[in-house]
């Protein structure tokens, strides 16, 4: 299939109707939020790999409004903030409505993305909120004197050792990190009050990072009703045809050509790091 028919492919059931004009585009926005997309890891979110998705689903002449379909537990917190404002862009310049649908998970950067839209729905049993952000790391710092192996490691300014892995933790380190994790999640926090205006509820939880299912998330006001984009397009749109925005494909993505040689293993810790994205939320 050519890139042209994948992105005026129709969601079977919706808009079937060939003599219809209207569209509502769908831009989907599934996987890991990373900006280094593995070759072994399918559907990594950033704002490279999905900005040529994102202007193809603003494109159409007779545009009624863009669907996000949203299943992601989150990731990095400045890809996450790219893609919702490029986003935000093409909607302000279009005048166009932009919806967004939780699946399984819309989490973390996930709800970030999702807070883009100007409406938020999810299924009674999607996974929605994690406001909050979370910082991991391995430390090794008596590994290399098993092996005798000595560290050797030089530095010009006093703060690039910061959190070495084979250098023992320093106290003022994780001090460091832990001010700019709540600085980060001030900005993520802030971003969710602005999207979501007097339609979030004052509770002490919306922001410690729990998450919640899609029924609790309505009344807490993290979405606005329940449902599927099958569902409110249909009623919303029943004349319009629904067409799915792909992105352009990497050369040697589409002559079927993998990770080049000697990326293995650093590929595979990439696919068990996003798979701990995941399993955070027990998917």
């Amino acid at each position: 299939m050519s890139v042209a028919e994948m992105v005026t492919s129709r969601i079977p059931g919706i808009g079937d109707r060939g003599d219809r004009t209207d569209v509502v585009s769908v831009l989907k926005l599934h996987g890991v939020i990373t900006p280094t997309p593995s070759p072994l890891s399918r559907g990594a979110l950033n704002i490279n790999s999905l900005e040529s998705a994102i202007v193809r689903a603003f494109a159409p002449d007779r545009l009624r409004a863009v669907a996000l379909l949203i299943n992601s537990p989150g990731g990095a917190p400045t890809q996450s903030g790219l893609i919702a404002e490029r986003i935000r862009q093409l909607a302000d310049e279009k005048n166009v409505p932009v919806l967004a649908f939780a699946e399984d998970v819309a989490a973390s950067g996930g709800y970030w993305l999702a807070c883009a839209a100007d409406e938020i729905f999810a299924h009674r049993t999607s996974l929605v909120g994690s406001i909050g952000v979370v910082s991991g790391g391995f430390g090794f710092p008596e590994l290399l004197s098993r092996f005798g192996v000595e560290r050797r490691l030089y530095t010009a300014g006093e703060n690039k050792r910061r959190l070495d892995p084979f250098s023992p933790e320093r106290s003022e380190d994780v001090e460091w990190l832990n001010q700019l994790i709540v600085q980060l999640h001030d900005e993520f926090a802030d971003w969710v009050r602005r999207r979501r205006g007097s339609r979030i509820a004052e509770h002490d939880d919306l922001f410690n990072g729990d998450v919640w299912l899609g029924t609790r998330a309505a009344e807490l006001g993290l979405v606005d009703g329940l449902g599927t984009m099958r569902e409110i397009v249909s009623q919303r749109y029943p004349e319009a045809e629904v067409t799915v925005a792909e992105p352009k494909k990497p050369l040697l993505a589409r002559l079927g050509l993998g990770a080049p040689v000697g990326s293995g293993m650093s590929a595979l810790l990439d696919v068990l790091e996003r798979r701990s994205h995941w399993s955070r939320f027990g998917l």
